[in-house]
């Protein structure tokens, strides 16, 4: 993968800099596959995501069917292509289904993973003089235009009651909103991990606030309605939705491990990808897609709706599948403790 120029302090490989929570960047390729069989399931992952974690914890053997997975650099044109039906299933954020909800894309979440959100966080750089979210007030902030830290900057700021419009927002993807937070010309910067683990660990930054208590912490499997329709490829999720929540659990006891593969695969510095996953990776757990889960992401697309980023209102419960819920656990239920 092509890096961007910035600091080299704070080097990120490109694969990271639109990960999971917005960008419009598109597919990068299809070339991995997994299984035997006649049945092909189409996959759509991103760099370091659902075949790294099934790969490590070893949740790709014995298949009866193949994977087939296409790898994408953000949420967004992942869930365009589970829209256009070129993919069956796939993982993001919070905040992608929302918007592709928004723009009447037809796709269905069948799978939640709830974490903390310690590491989708508010940063200052080193020597700010800002202690307190509410001193943001009239401030510059850095944020991805429709991201899950677009969401989280609104939140924060609303419980110290302030607004969007009374700070100075500059909407800029990661690697700009990096260069511009670096450069001292921008007072904040709102986004996730591992930009959070990567800015702490190199001095260049501290956290004014983070997420933890504001926003719900999901991430999602989308699938494509046509691929429910069809009962052995339905059959195939339900079996990688087994498959990808057991691995999810092992990373909690295999930290270390896992984020030597997780270096490994995105090119992060192996300090920053434990950082990463002690604050943020480790602490996800399977819940049921269900009522409160959609009032949650519900309140989102209002927010955005509000805000006219999305031109209309969303019903999001029209856009979830609970068929997948066997006996998980609410969406209430409390997130694994973060060590980070």
């Amino acid at each position: 993968m092509r890096r961007r120029l910035v600091p080299a302090a704070l080097l990120l490989p490109f694969a990271l800099l639109l990960t999971a929570c917005g960008g419009n960047s598109a597919a990068d390729s299809s070339t991995d596959i997994d299984g035997k069989g006649s049945l092909i399931l189409n996959v759509a992952d991103q760099k370091g995501g659902s075949e790294a974690i099934l790969r490590a914890a070893g949740e790709l053997k014995n298949l009866d069917y193949r994977i087939k997975w296409s790898t994408f650099t953000s949420g967004p044109p992942l869930l365009e292509a589970v829209n256009a039906k070129a993919v069956d299933i796939g993982g993001v954020g919070n905040t992608p289904p929302v918007f592709a909800a928004g723009a009447g894309s037809k796709i269905t979440a069948v799978a939640a993973f709830k974490g903390t959100s310690k590491g989708d966080a508010i940063l200052v750089p080193s020597d700010s003089k800002l202690t307190r979210p509410e001193q943001l007030k009239g401030r510059s902030i850095a944020v991805a235009q429709g991201s899950s830290a677009n969401y989280q900057l609104v939140a924060s700021l609303k419980k110290v009651g302030l607004s969007l419009s009374d700070v100075q927002v500059k909407y800029l993807q990661p690697a700009d909103a990096l260069a511009a937070f670096s450069a001292g010309k921008v007072d904040a910067w709102a986004v996730w991990d591992p930009y959070t683990s990567q800015v702490l660990l190199s001095k260049q930054g501290r956290i004014l606030t983070t997420g933890d208590g504001i926003t719900n912490g999901l991430t999602f499997q989308v699938a494509a309605p046509d691929a429910l329709r069809d009962k052995k490829k339905a059959a195939a999720i339900k079996d990688y939705l087994e498959r990808l929540r057991r691995a999810t659990a092992w990373v909690h006891d295999h930290q270390e491990e896992w984020a030597e593969v997780w270096a490994k695969d995105t090119g992060l510095p192996y300090e920053v990808a434990l950082a990463s996953v002690r604050r943020t990776n480790a602490t996800r757990i399977s819940v049921a897609v269900d009522k409160p889960l959609i009032a949650s992401e519900q309140e989102i697309a209002d927010t955005f709706t509000e805000l006219k980023l999305i031109p209309e209102k969303v019903d999001f419960g029209d856009f979830v599948d609970e068929r997948y819920n066997g006996d998980l656990p609410p969406s209430t239920t409390t997130a694994r403790a973060s060590e980070g």
